[in-house]
């Protein structure tokens, strides 16, 4: 039993490193990606995955009607997203 134990303790580690390394933080980026489009409000100043950027006007369900000059809305999916602009940026 005591060489069974010594033969599966590299696969251990490895399963703890590439927990460590791989899926945690993975895990993390997800949570904190779900917070942001949950967090998106109308007035919010936004850029989306394709580099748009323009001005939250809308919210229905999962689609956001966005301002991106005047005159000139889309219609977006919330999980095109890419991040909240705040302040001058």
């Amino acid at each position: 039993m005591n060489q069974t134990i010594q033969n599966l303790f590299p696969f251990l580690i490895l399963i703890v490193v590439f927990y460590f390394l791989l899926i945690r933080p993975q895990m993390q980026q997800q949570k904190q990606r779900k917070e942001l489009l949950a967090a998106v409000k109308e007035g919010d100043k936004i850029r989306t995955v394709c580099g748009i950027y323009g001005t939250v006007e809308k919210i229905r369900d999962d689609d956001l009607t966005v301002r991106i000059a005047e005159n000139t809305k889309i219609q977006l999916a919330r999980f095109g997203v890419e991040s909240i602009i705040k302040g001058n940026e």
